[in-house]
């Protein structure tokens, strides 16, 4: 009988399927974990899941900004290998222009959703005024932050300080240049496209602990988020649930059935676990790395998958950007007995299509809907009341957003890839593990 390779005696028994169900188990186990935390007031244990929560997202968020960095580099250089320079302009002009078809239909939606639902109407509430102070001290969003957030001071600041706008346009940047040099530039190239594999390296065991950071994250979530409101608001809860909800599973299947080719079937099967982990983590950035390898599984080659899904996580927000601001820039207005017309709505419609690249990460829906009811002419009182009435029930909504944010981040990349020639149907209809988690993923890295 053969000896099997020390190598393959040494290597680490993984079961993706196991690893599924751990996750659900997670999510039922951490909700009522903080139930309980919530119903006997033990503060032991919600600081316990808030610590383990909050540990998992710093595990993956520490990674977030040099992945960003070397997959756009890559991926911008690795364009050569699809067709060269006019390829590259091609892609990345259909891929904006994705991005604006789907924040419109987006948009629409959100706005339909909230006339339909009224939230906010009849409401009579007070916010927390520790909360409407929290708000006040927030920098509300405005068409300068495109520029004033886009260009850092010095390029270790962007790193720093966390701006990830920033680290995507000192990537683009850099990334284009070493696509200028060609062969000059290869020794720099080499080197971030080693950096970006062990990334995925460390960042695939960081993902294997997502059952035990998933138990933190929502018992926290249940156990902290404001409630007083929560009955009252349940409108507003179940309007930006509704919105998504059709993008998500109506819009994104159409899409990806009829101009992808793609099976929404095989999509939502590939995706399952990067749109968990999103809904649990409300967190676009630290999905990247599960939303990049999904896209990646589901056939887009990966030299475009590089450059679009960082890309698509700082600017494609249909969740945060298109269907929030238009639900809570309804409610804020019911709210405060505002009549909207037409030239609102058409006002909302555009902030929406041409104001998303002025969000970033997770405060994505603070800028946008700020920015939102500013072009509306709202008082700077009406506004801040109305997001510090909204901000009791955020958690729950932000859920639904973030999930809605990372699918399209994944849809438009092969939406896009189809259309070029860069999808892989043998790749597409394989049978994957759940991204980074594939046991033999390592070995051939």
């Amino acid at each position: 009988m053969s000896t099997p390779p020390a190598q393959e005696r040494r290597r680490p028994r993984f079961d993706p399927r196991l690893f599924a169900v751990a996750v659900v188990a997670s999510l039922v186990l951490g909700a009522l974990l903080g139930w309980i935390a919530k119903s006997t007031g033990a503060q032991w244990l919600i600081t316990t899941l808030d610590t383990i929560g909050s540990t998992f997202t710093n595990l993956l968020t520490f990674t977030v900004l040099p992945l960003i960095f070397t997959a756009i580099v890559v991926g911008i250089t690795s364009l050569r290998a699809v067709g060269g320079g006019r390829t590259a302009a091609r892609l990345g002009g259909k891929t904006a222009l994705w991005f604006a078809i789907t924040s419109l239909i987006a948009v629409v939606i959100g706005l339909a959703v909230g006339r339909i639902i009224q939230p906010g109407q009849g409401l009579v509430l007070e916010p927390d005024p520790e909360r409407l102070k929290s708000i006040g001290e927030k920098t509300q969003g405005s068409w300068l932050d495109l520029i004033n957030g886009l260009i850092p001071s010095n390029l270790v600041s962007a790193f720093s300080e966390g701006e990830t706008l920033q680290v995507v346009f000192v990537a683009l940047i850099i990334g284009a240049a070493a696509y200028s040099l060609g062969d000059t530039a290869k020794p720099f190239v080499d080197f971030n496209r080693s950096a970006f594999e062990v990334i995925q390296r460390v960042l695939g065991w960081i993902i294997r602990l997502a059952p035990l950071g998933t138990l933190g994250l929502i018992g926290n979530a249940v156990a902290t988020y404001g409630n007083e409101f929560f009955a009252p608001l349940l409108k507003l809860i179940g309007a930006t649930y509704l919105g998504c909800a059709l993008v998500l599973f109506v819009v994104y299947p159409v899409l990806l059935r009829f101009v992808a080719k793609v099976s929404p079937v095989t999509f939502f099967a590939k995706a399952w676990t990067v749109l968990q982990f999103a809904f649990v983590s409300r967190s676009s950035s630290a999905s990247l790395p599960l939303s990049r390898q999904t896209a990646e599984n589901l056939g887009v080659s990966s030299s475009y998958a590089n450059f679009a899904v960082p890309l698509a996580t700082t600017t494609k927000m249909d969740g945060c950007a298109a269907i929030y601001p238009a639900v809570g820039a309804i409610f804020i207005a019911n709210l405060f007995g505002i009549q909207l017309g037409p030239v609102q709505y058409l006002t909302i419609v555009a902030v929406a299509v041409f104001g998303s690249i002025a969000t970033a990460g997770v405060t994505g829906w603070f800028t946008m809907l700020t920015l939102t009811v500013s072009a509306l002419g709202f008082p700077p009182e009406v506004v801040a009341t109305g997001i510090a009435v909204a901000y009791a029930v955020d958690p729950i909504m932000d859920m639904a957003r973030t999930a809605t944010n990372v699918a399209g981040q994944i849809v438009v990349p092969t939406v896009v890839a189809r259309g070029e020639g860069l999808l892989d149907d043998e790749v597409l209809n394989a049978p994957s593990a759940p991204p980074l988690l594939a046991p033999d993923r390592a070995a051939t890295a």
